[in-house]
């Protein structure tokens, strides 16, 4: 948005995103350190707090929020955790606050920063992926299209194998 309030968009150049990325990474890395020192102080572990969407699809910073002592949730699509917080009873403001990024200006939430769909559509289609059903089955039920369900699929095994690096141990050189 400029001075006059209109708002444009671009394509920032490669360096402008690399500094911003640099920049947002290093916030959940000192983060992290923070929670550790206050951890450690405690004899107490960190807890992660990442859903399988963002564990498994790579929206986190390797050692910053992602560098947890246990992920209790990491198994649970993010609509899972939506229903275990109110089977749980946990406050209504806390259960219906928009999941964001926390990282960048503007508010913009998960859905539309990284994930690009609504947590409902995307966790139904992975469920229906996890459990073998064509992408005809999966487009029927949900009342998609096979083209759209097979981008949703395409998109999620992109994710995955481009950021195993996140999940992966440090290379040991010996």
């Amino acid at each position: 948005t400029d001075p006059q309030g209109q708002e444009f968009s671009r394509r920032l150049p490669a360096p402008d995103f690399a500094q911003i990325m640099a920049a947002s990474n290093f916030k959940q890395r000192t983060r992290m350190s923070l929670l550790y020192y206050h951890a450690e102080r405690r004899h107490y572990a960190v807890i992660g707090t990442a859903n399988k969407n963002e564990h498994a699809l790579g929206f986190f910073v390797k050692y910053g929020d992602g560098g947890v002592d246990v992920q209790p949730i990491a198994h649970l699509f993010k609509t899972q955790v939506f229903q275990l917080a109110k089977y749980l009873d946990v406050p209504p403001e806390i259960q219906q606050r928009t999941p964001t990024t926390d990282t960048y200006p503007g508010g913009s939430t998960q859905e539309e920063f990284f994930f690009r769909l609504p947590f409902d559509v995307l966790d139904a289609i992975w469920l229906g992926l996890e459990r073998n059903r064509s992408v005809e089955e999966i487009a029927r039920a949900l009342d998609l299209t096979t083209d759209q369900v097979a981008r949703v699929i395409a998109d999620i095994r992109r994710k995955q194998r481009t950021t195993d690096y996140l999940r992966a141990l440090p290379l040991a050189l010996e």
